[in-house]
């Protein structure tokens, strides 16, 4: 079956700029899935679980999807490296979760988004990572974990759009530097009385990384992820809204602090 299904992207590969593929979403709850593919063939599925969504609906999250060209020199230019960041030829396919603005729907916190498929094989170090970008923007690693399944990638988001699957040879300490990098940015950007706490613990956990001991980083990025749930609403805004006029800085640090852990994990168990 899966060889079907890569002859058929691969036949479609010319076009794939312009080629959309059906999604079917269902909503219930603070859960959404939905199912792409190509009639009678699935490429992929997509569940996104929210802390806590009002207004979720099969049309207010706005999914869409389409294969994309690997050789299109404007999205390569969106990767985090163009020589060591690589689009798999068995799944050419961006998800783009853009709920319209009138749409109603709204989260506080986060979103956690997990893309399932059978096109991508699984194994122990898997290079595999998913990753996000604002529309037309650049795109970061969000992987908070990767399993089999054949492939289930899943990571943590404070809000939306453009999401890939690839393959992610950098090396694990240069990828854990560019956590902390954006992970610091964002603290910068609290309230002033909210900043030294992160802080603290920000330095905490790159110094145990430093010196390899990961079980302390790992405490430290959990207290900051328990730390931002507890600010959040509070000390700190957490609410993402479709309509906009909001800011979820206790989700994106609180997604941060998670796919920070899982480069950290991978590099306790596997090294560079």
């Amino acid at each position: 079956m899966a060889g079907a299904l890569l002859t058929t992207l691969l036949a479609l590969a010319a076009p794939a700029a312009a080629q959309s593929l059906p999604v079917t979403v269902n909503a219930s709850g603070n859960t959404a899935t939905a199912t792409v593919g190509l009639p009678g063939q699935v490429l992929a599925d997509l569940t996104i679980t929210f802390d806590e969504a009002s207004g979720l609906s099969a049309s207010s999250l706005g999914v869409s999807a389409r294969l994309v060209d690997l050789s299109d020199p404007t999205l390569l230019a969106r990767l985090p490296d163009l020589s060591l960041v690589e689009l798999d030829s068995a799944l050419p396919l961006m998800i783009t979760i853009e709920p319209p603005p009138l749409g109603g729907l709204a989260f506080h916190r986060t979103a956690r988004v997990e893309v399932h498929t059978h096109l991508l094989d699984y194994a122990p170090a898997t290079p595999y990572r998913l990753i996000k970008a604002p529309l037309g923007g650049a795109f970061r690693d969000i992987t908070s974990d990767v399993s089999p399944g054949s492939v289930r990638a899943r990571g943590t988001t404070g809000g939306f759009s453009q999401f890939l699957v690839v393959a992610d040879l950098r090396e694990t300490g240069s990828v854990i530097d560019t956590k902390f990098h954006r992970l610091r940015g964002l603290v910068d950007g609290l309230p002033v009385t909210e900043q030294p706490a992160f802080r603290s613990r920000l330095d905490a956990a790159e110094a145990a990384v430093r010196h390899g001991d990961y079980p302390a980083a790992m405490a430290a990025l959990d207290a900051i992820r328990a730390h931002a749930a507890a600010r959040a609403g509070t000390g700190i805004e957490d609410e993402w809204r479709a309509a906009g006029g909001s800011r979820n800085d206790a989700g994106e640090i609180i997604a941060g602090a998670e796919t920070l852990q899982f480069s950290i994990a991978f590099l306790r168990d596997y090294g560079q």
